[in-house]
C-alpha cells in the first residue's frame, strides 16, 4: 500500500480490503519504524501549518 500507485479510489479501497484480509489471515506484530519521540516531532510540524489547530 505505502508505495502502491492507485489510479482511482476504488483501486485503492480493493487494495487496502485485501491488505485486511491478508493481515486477518495472518496477523503478526507490528514493528514500529519510527520512535515515539519521531512521531511526535514530525506531527508537531504538521500541525503547525494547520490553521486552528490548537496544539
Amino acid at each position: 500500500l505505502r508505495r502502491g500507485v492507485h489510479r482511482s479510489i476504488q483501486a485503492l479501497e480493493k487494495d487496502i480490503r485485501e491488505w485486511i484480509a491478508d493481515w486477518n489471515d495472518n496477523p503478526r506484530p507490528f514493528n514500529w519504524t519510527k520512535t515515539a519521540d519521531e512521531i511526535f516531532e514530525r506531527l508537531g510540524s504538521y500541525l503547525q501549518r494547520i490553521p486552528g489547530a490548537g496544539h
